[in-house]
């Protein structure tokens, strides 16, 4: 990265004249965060007394005879407190804003983890706090709805556009440009401008340094391959950070949706469907049009259907440095199911598409190998989309049953 926040050309920050100043306070305050020893520290303590780090590295052994191939190893996020990775981001940004004295947090969702892990956060940390999110992801997320406005935030769904995290995102901009004095931005994942993509990584990296010191204990060597779903990217980032400069294979698995043909997907990286452009204040892969209009997607998994993509995922995809696949709605679905049939372990929806593309390649690879499966979430917030993926006659008749109680 260059001193512009550029990764070999992605990144950067297109700014509004009238946020410069607070982009400038913030890389000011995480550049002095991050050059102080005691500030990690911190943040490790936080984590590892309120947020259950680390986050155990789970055999599957299960999945591993099933496939006959590498050793398939699990890093339980969904573990974390609040269910997902994306503690360990806003947990950092919290001590964060601390720094600046700010009183007021606001961020984005798609799934809903993030912000129920920013609600978390303001919670603990006193802060007062909003979070817009697509009124789509607001009817298919309902639950997180439900535990965000518990923990005291107000929960803005928002009408523009396709109503989903690309909006929610361009919701949360307009809010901090008039309220950025007393108000900071916990955007959640590795995308946005400088510097909060290497803000989001340095914090996320913990689940890389992890699963590495993990591995090495419990195989006595490097995995062949990891594997992470891709959305904005935060989770990939995490865990591929703790093997940047090892001979290991990085796997980033996207949505595919109903196939990369159907043009209903949210595949930037391994798509003809993505091309190079700037929008929401950063350069990098967007599903958008020859008129350079952003594209509509579609994933199973509300977490995935960002329409842009980390830019740091973009320059390892141009330097050769990850692999990036994609996986559709029904392979997800399978593989969620197979995982909790064989290994008691129920991955969100987003996370199930990084199983999908290691169950395809385990069996291809030496049984002395071992292979890491992110697991960046737990499936529990899914139980809606996933009951209805199954075609549950059970749970449809409990539907049915508890609206006409609602409504009698």
């Amino acid at each position: 990265m260059d001193n512009r926040g550029y990764y070999a050309g992605f990144g950067g920050a297109f700014l509004p004249e009238i946020l410069v100043a607070t982009f400038d306070e913030l890389e000011r305050t995480f550049r002095e965060a991050r050059n102080d020893p005691a500030f990690w520290r911190e943040y490790e303590e936080v984590m590892s007394t309120y947020s259950c780090r680390p986050t155990p590295l789970t055999y599957a052994g299960n999945l591993t005879r099933h496939f006959g191939g590498a050793r398939i190893y699990i890093k339980r996020e969904d573990l974390n407190h609040t269910g997902a990775h994306k503690a360990n981001n806003v947990m950092g940004q919290g001590l964060l804003v601390q720094r600046m004295g700010k009183k007021r947090v606001i961020a984005e969702t798609g799934a809903g983890q993030h912000g129920v892990a920013t609600a978390t956060m303001a919670a603990r940390f006193g802060f007062d706090c909003t979070i817009y999110m697509g009124e789509v992801d607001v009817e298919r997320q309902r639950p997180n709805v439900f535990w965000m406005e518990r923990l005291g935030a107000k929960v803005a769904p928002v009408k523009d556009g396709t109503r989903i995290l690309k909006d929610a995102i361009n919701e949360a901009f307009r809010d901090w440009v008039s309220n950025m004095d007393a108000t900071h931005y916990v955007l959640g994942t590795a995308c946005g401008p400088h510097p909060f993509p290497e803000m989001v990584t340095y914090f996320q990296s913990i689940i890389g340094l992890e699963a590495r010191e993990q591995i090495l204990k419990a195989e006595g060597k490097l995995p062949a391959r990891v594997y992470a779903c891709v959305g904005g990217g935060s989770n990939a980032m995490g865990l591929f950070t703790g093997f940047l400069k090892d001979p290991v294979e990085l796997v980033g698995v996207e949505a595919g949706g109903r196939g990369l043909e159907s043009k209903q997907h949210a595949s930037r990286l391994c798509s003809s469907d993505a091309a190079i452009g700037v929008a929401q204040g950063y350069k990098t892969y967007f599903l958008q049009n020859g008129d350079g209009q952003m594209q509509e997607t579609h994933s199973i998994a509300a977490g995935l259907d960002y329409v842009g993509v980390s830019p740091i995922l973009s320059s390892l995809k141009e330097a050769g440095k990850a692999r990036f696949e994609a996986a559709t709605d029904d392979e997800v679905v399978e593989a969620m199911s197979l995982t909790i049939r064989k290994e008691g372990v129920i991955p969100a929806l987003e996370s199930a598409h990084a199983f999908v593309q290691a169950f395809k390649e385990a069996p291809e690879l030496s049984k002395d190998a071992s292979i890491i499966i992110n697991q960046s979430g737990r499936g529990d917030k899914d139980i809606f989309t996933v009951a209805d993926a199954f075609n549950d006659p059970r749970w449809q008749d409990f539907i049915i049953r508890k609206a006409k109680g609602y409504h009698a």
